[in-house]
């Protein structure tokens, strides 16, 4: 009979040095991007200190750029929200820093609070607000780069490309 107890590995993993990958300098796999996005939302000294709020538009700032990849930090102040939208031919990964985001689908709402992440192929629309009374901060990866963001007026309706900065 097998059991967990009978498992054992011949030798130390770690002495099999052909077997272990050498880590990458840049992110490459979607579990990477999300590492990348966890590891800087635990480092509050990278981000915390360029965080801006603006009541007239939402602030963002490129944070880092990769091969391939970029990363933003923006800030919404209550009632601010990205309208229906898309990546284009990018996918993502949308990290709460702090307060509380609420993202709308086709497929319903969620509230995603500080730490919430949310990964998403191109072509996936959806609409992020700010419906809190307190300012939020996200952060946002893309790869590749965005290079577009097709607003869309309504579920299943045409989209209208904007070019991004």
């Amino acid at each position: 009979m097998n059991s967990d107890s009978d498992l054992q590995i011949a030798g130390d993993i770690l002495e099999v040095t052909h077997l272990l990958q050498t880590p990458r300098e840049h992110p490459a796999t979607v579990a990477e991007f999300v590492g990348l996005a966890r590891s800087l939302a635990e480092d509050r000294s990278q981000w915390e200190h360029l965080v801006r709020y603006d009541a007239a538009s939402r602030w963002y700032h490129r944070l880092r750029t990769g091969p391939g990849y970029e990363v933003w930090l923006l800030s919404w102040v209550p009632g601010q929200g990205s309208g229906l939208h898309d990546h284009g031919r990018s996918s993502g990964v949308l990290t709460v820093l702090d307060g509380t985001l609420t993202e709308r689908t086709e497929r319903g709402t969620r509230a995603l609070r500080a730490g919430a992440q949310r990964v998403f192929a191109p072509g996936y629309a959806h609409e992020v607000v700010n419906d809190a009374l307190e300012p939020a901060v996200s952060l946002h990866v893309y790869y590749p780069g965005l290079t577009e963001m097709p607003m869309h007026t309504a579920p299943h309706c045409e989209a209208r490309a904007v070019r991004v900065p």
